[in-house]
């Protein structure tokens, strides 16, 4: 469920609005807040819109974190201090964080860069970790101790922070632990004041309603959680959890950043109804009066999608017995064409028959061979990663499928210690009549990725160019078990940029399309850049191996860039099918995969991972000796993807 960023612009002003005399006014004496004993683990965006979880730093010696305000003197005095600080405790690995309940991220972002601040400020829009932590004022300190589970080991003033992180350092008790902060402008904190009625919100009316919209469809009989939220007697039982899965942003699984785009089936809590849920958990879950809502609506989990109903076509795979444990190719399955002529798709669901030991399925159509060119064009016939929802093609396009053939799945299976049988179905639902569109679809992917081990934040970017206007209907990131963030942009031909898609914090196990409540139009001449972050670190406890560089590779325990994007042509349609320029946009993949600083030439030192072994060549390949490779010169020393490895798979296979 996503937690402390779940806002809406018109939620931030509100919530900037209730404190705007922080800053101007001589400050009031703040509401009474309880420092807690240890800190409760929460994940917050920064600035940069990177997410920081508490408890992923559970190997760090000493977290300080200090409380900050746009414009605060203390707050900028206690961060210029705090900045030497961390200069003077890098080598030990202790970590500095600034935390914002106040203001906005962009006004946050400005205070930063001019104030040159030398950690990250995490942005907490909802007020929901200042609350727990008990800030009252700009300026307070705290030092958490990871290592003894994570309690607050000192909170107070700048003066004695050093002293304390000595003797968290040195693994004895903070000889002032508690120190009063009388300086620094107070920050309010309205719901501090609200602690009885938060006691009073109801479950059946309030909290049921929200777990039943936002929960239920994973949290059902047979649905892919572990547990049924059914009862309150279950929410009650799972109450510390559902606080530690709100609070670090694990549940719901929607990861987009709020401020950026709209997107359909948004499952995101509203700023509210984090609110209302997270007080509910604090004070208690409790049960109050009225009916059981969730029992009284328990259902089991369909076979197919409710809003989409029975498939018109369902293709049955073979099944595959996969072993307890080892490493499994990736298994290519073939069935016949089951439609009969060109047929058109709005919608395909995969349902896998092990959903713990599939990682993913590609698939599309191959044609006979020797078979005269098909009247539509051919593409992907389904795929699903984990947590994926069914495909749905916009309004107005389809997927096509030409008659005959096959259609090709591709199967990539992982081992979990226990030997399972998956059979897999996909369900197929059909246009009645040609749309007017064609859905299109392209990958934007780095297969020269090379992250070093052990390192935490490494970055990889790749591009595509468009060669004509476009309209986005589907935005799809992947990666294996070290990717960290995603983010997608789009540069114009003029230089501007804008920002599609950023996910603070990706997650392997739920992995969805993000689809533009409006297509968004691209423009010819413009760059889709896709920047990945990867972690590598053993703080990543989903990390196969943290001592090892990491290369693309199609198994679990390597790596991919992928980032695939579903799409029209402006001026194609069903009538006028323009494949030239599904070739143009392709002629700028090698070059988007290697370029990583978006400069339109490739330095030596970017040939990285699978295509390091070009630098050998690159003085001959560089023809005008400007120490860059340009698209014409790649293209002259046949430097591509094929060039690099064969087991690129899914850089051609619309996932």
């Amino acid at each position: 469920m996503k937690s402390v960023l779940l806002t809406t612009a018109a939620a931030v002003v509100v919530a900037a609005a209730v404190a705007a005399s922080a800053i101007s006014a001589p400050a009031p004496a703040p509401s009474i807040a309880a420092v807690p004993e240890r800190a409760a683990n929460f994940q917050l965006t920064d600035t940069n819109r990177l997410a920081h979880e508490l408890h992923y730093f559970k190997s760090a010696p000493a977290i300080v974190l200090m409380s900050q305000v746009n414009g605060g003197k203390v707050s900028r005095e206690t961060a210029a201090q705090l900045a030497k600080l961390q200069s003077a405790y890098k080598d030990q690995g202790v970590l500095f964080y600034a935390i914002n309940s106040k203001d906005t991220r962009d006004a946050a972002a400005a205070e930063a860069k001019a104030q040159k601040f030398a950690f990250p400020i995490l942005m907490d829009e909802l007020q929901l970790v200042g609350e727990q932590l008990g800030i009252a004022r700009e300026g307070e300190i705290f030092v958490v101790a990871p290592k003894t589970g994570f309690k607050v080991a000192y909170h107070g003033t700048l003066a004695e922070t050093s002293k304390a992180i000595d003797a968290v350092l040195a693994g004895k008790p903070v000889a002032n632990p508690r120190v009063e902060v009388k300086a620094g402008n107070a920050i309010a904190f309205p719901e501090r004041a609200r602690k009885a009625e938060h006691a009073a919100i109801s479950y059946s009316t309030e909290v049921a309603p929200i777990i039943q919209a936002k929960c239920v469809a994973c949290h059902q009989e047979g649905g892919i959680a572990p547990f049924a939220m059914d009862s309150y007697d279950i929410v009650k039982s799972m109450a510390p959890m559902m606080l530690e899965s709100v609070m670090s942003e694990r549940m719901p699984p929607y990861f987009a950043d709020p401020h950026i785009g709209s997107f359909q089936n948004d499952n995101a809590l509203t700023a509210q109804q984090n609110k209302t849920l997270i007080h509910w958990l604090e004070a208690g879950a409790p049960r109050g009066s009225g009916p059981d809502t969730l029992k009284e609506h328990a259902s089991k989990a369909p076979d197919w999608p409710v809003a989409l109903g029975k498939p018109d076509v369902i293709v049955t795979l073979p099944s595959f017995d996969v072993p307890a444990s080892g490493t499994v190719a990736y298994q290519n399955m073939r069935v016949d064409n089951p439609f009969k002529g060109d047929t058109w798709l709005r919608a395909i669901a995969i349902k896998p028959g092990e959903r713990t030991v599939l990682h993913h399925v590609t698939s599309n159509h191959s044609p006979d061979r020797g078979s005269k060119p098909a009247k539509i064009p051919g593409g992907s016939v389904g795929s699903y990663t984990p947590g994926a929802e069914p495909q749905v093609i916009a309004t107005g396009a389809g997927a096509p499928v030409p008659a005959g053939g096959k259609l090709s799945f591709s199967m990539h299976y992982t081992t979990t210690g226990k030997a399972a049988t998956d059979q897999t179905q996909i369900g197929y639902y059909t246009l009645k009549a040609p749309p007017e569109f064609i859905k299109r679809s392209t990958v934007i992917s780095d297969f020269a990725l090379k992250i070093p081990k052990g390192e935490a934040r490494h970055k990889e970017i790749a591009y595509l160019e468009f060669p004509a206007d476009a309209y986005i209907y589907t935005l799809y990131p992947h990666s294996h078990y070290r990717g960290w963030s995603v983010e997608l942009k789009q540069k114009t031909s003029d230089g501007k940029e804008s920002m599609l898609l950023s996910l603070p914090k990706y997650d392997f196990n739920w992995q969805r399309d993000y689809d533009p409540i409006e297509p968004i139009l691209i423009k010819k001449g413009t760059k889709l850049i896709a920047t990945w972050i990867y972690d590598n670190s053993s703080n990543n406890k989903a990390n196969p191996d943290s001592k090892i560089d990491v290369t693309w590779g199609e198994q679990s325990w390597q790596e991919m860039m992928y980032f695939r994007v579903n799409y029209r042509w402006a001026d194609e349609t069903v009538d006028n099918v323009r494949n030239d320029l599904q070739v143009k946009l392709m002629d700028s993949r090698t070059i988007g995969a290697l370029d990583n600083n978006a400069d339109n030439k490739v330095q030596i030192d970017e040939l990285t991972g699978t295509m390091a072994s070009v630098r050998a060549r690159f003085k001959d390949l560089d023809t005008n000796g400007d120490g860059g490779l340009d698209k014409k010169e790649l293209e002259a020393g046949n430097v591509s993807r094929a060039s690099a490895t064969r087991d690129l798979r899914d850089a051609d296979i619309d996932l």
